[in-house]
């Protein structure tokens, strides 16, 4: 058992599942969270943002440190770090906490997300079982994100918010003891020094976390507050730093010659937009749905059931649709799917039936958020050398994380400034809340236009139906 590569396969695609489903778990329990912990309502996108930025942020350095210490050994490190975080986060008693341990489990994240991709790379030879093994471990990613929403409603109505991080624990525990049993250590064959480039994730990921912080304060603050321009300008130069370190650094989390080739650069920016719209469009309809329409968690799960199924036929249509008529036409396509899908969302209000307002574009946003990712992938790897392709994978990735944490900054502020504006104008605050989702999603629907452009100016790739589907297995989209 201990050589099999599909035990192997079992485990690693475990615990990606349980990484994936936190990523949408938390969102139908943030209601809850609010109401129990205090909450301001400027501060509780940071129970999502928390994760995904520290995620993306150190996605670099936990595959680094895999190559170089041990995949096994950085894998059952990322496991322990989310397993314990998780628990820290289920008995929190403050805001504060619960954000500062979610920032804790996306490093713990980061670290076995990275490690347990190169695991099943180097356990697979190329060929037919490692599309077998790709496919099976894209569409539990697939199912972990679908199924998040309606693990978390059913937890959140049954036992607790709480639970939607303690159920993490003992699935945790387990799989640290398969691992032990089953996967065997590996690490890259490097020549020369081996670094591991910490300056640089610290600077990138405090970088961003300035600029984020100063985007969310110039809400109550104003954007000409010291404080705000302060912390815009301190991430700016943190960046510059960043790309300073990177640019004299031996061996670099992200080799700034990847950004050359414009095909990956325009793949960043696609992937980071349509993350900052899904994200926002979650975080806004979790909340609408649950405190204007007043639905119960689960009730809330199941109405997103529709757009997981339809994000899934997305990515499936796209690897096909890239074959046929290339890249650039397919993410034009699914652009304008996106858009669209973004628009019916933010004609809802509270009372319009879920059958003619949300269900149709939730639909249509599920086929096209994933539908614009495939094709991205597709481009961004066409240009890239051999030797640099996991480096451009990480980067795509570590792109999508970031641009969603940013992006939900953005748009959720402006959606709780609206709220704001709103209700000191005398608006009741039952339709104030529903002006703010609606705007939000006007907000996110700009991203999405935006992305429309990005298709028009990338370059168009037509690739074969292999490199298409294994593109689709490992879009960083978790839906």
């Amino acid at each position: 058992m201990r050589r099999s590569p599909w035990s192997t396969l079992v485990v690693l695609a475990i615990a990606q599942f349980m990484v994936v489903l936190d990523v949408t778990i938390v969102n139908v329990a943030l209601p809850r969270m609010q109401t129990d912990l205090g909450f301001a309502p400027d501060d509780l996108q940071w129970v999502i943002s928390a994760y995904t930025l520290i995620f993306g942020g150190f996605l670099l350095l936990g595959g680094r440190s895999a190559d170089l210490v041990g995949r096994r050994r950085i894998f059952v490190a990322g496991l322990v770090v989310f397993a314990l975080s998780s628990l820290a986060a289920g008995v929190a008693t403050s805001p504060l906490e619960l954000i500062l341990f979610r920032g804790v489990q996306g490093l713990g994240g980061a670290m076995l997300s990275a490690s347990a991709l190169t695991l099943l790379m180097v356990t697979f030879e190329h060929g037919r079982r490692r599309t077998i093994a790709l496919g099976v471990w894209g569409g539990l990613a697939g199912l972990g994100g679908t199924m998040g929403a309606i693990v978390g409603g059913v937890l959140v109505d049954n036992l607790s918010w709480r639970w939607v991080f303690l159920v993490n624990v003992p699935i945790g525990i387990v799989v640290i003891a398969a691992t032990f049993f089953i996967i065997r250590e590996s690490r890259a064959i490097i020549s020369g020094r081996r670094t591991f480039d910490v300056a640089g994730a610290v600077l990138s990921t405090t970088g961003l976390l300035a600029i984020m912080l100063g985007v969310i304060r110039a809400e109550p603050l104003g954007w000409g507050s010291i404080e705000v321009i302060g912390l815009l300008a301190g991430g700016v130069l943190l960046l510059a730093a960043f790309v300073l370190v990177e640019s004299r650094s031996a061996a670099p989390l992200i080799p700034l010659r990847l950004f050359r080739t414009r095909s990956l650069s325009l793949s960043v920016v696609a992937l980071g937009l349509n993350s900052a719209g899904f994200l926002a469009m979650f975080f806004l309809t979790a909340i609408f749905l649950q405190q204007v329409r007043g639905l119960s968690a689960f009730d809330t799960g199941l109405a997103f059931l529709p757009m997981g199924i339809a994000a899934i036929v997305g990515a499936v249509v796209a690897s096909r649709f890239v074959t046929m008529f290339g890249t650039r036409a397919v993410q034009v396509v699914a652009a304008v799917i996106s858009v669209i899908g973004l628009l019916l969302l933010s004609t809802a209000d509270a009372s319009s039936p879920y059958a003619s307002s949300l269900l149709p574009g939730l639909i249509l946003f599920g086929l096209g958020i994933t539908a614009m990712g495939v094709p991205a992938q597709v481009a961004a790897q066409s240009k890239v050398r051999t030797d640099d392709a996991g480096a451009a994978s990480g980067v795509l990735n570590a792109g999508y994380q970031v641009g969603g944490a940013l992006g939900l900054a953005v748009i959720t502020t402006l959606a709780t400034a609206h709220i704001t504006d709103a209700m000191t104008g005398g608006t009741a605050p039952l339709a104030a809340a529903v002006g703010g989702f609606q705007f939000g999603l006007l907000i996110a629907a700009i991203f999405a236009a935006v992305n429309i452009v990005i298709a028009l100016l990338s370059p168009s790739v037509t690739v074969d139906s292999a490199t298409a589907t294994e593109a689709a297995e490992l879009e960083p989209v978790a839906i």
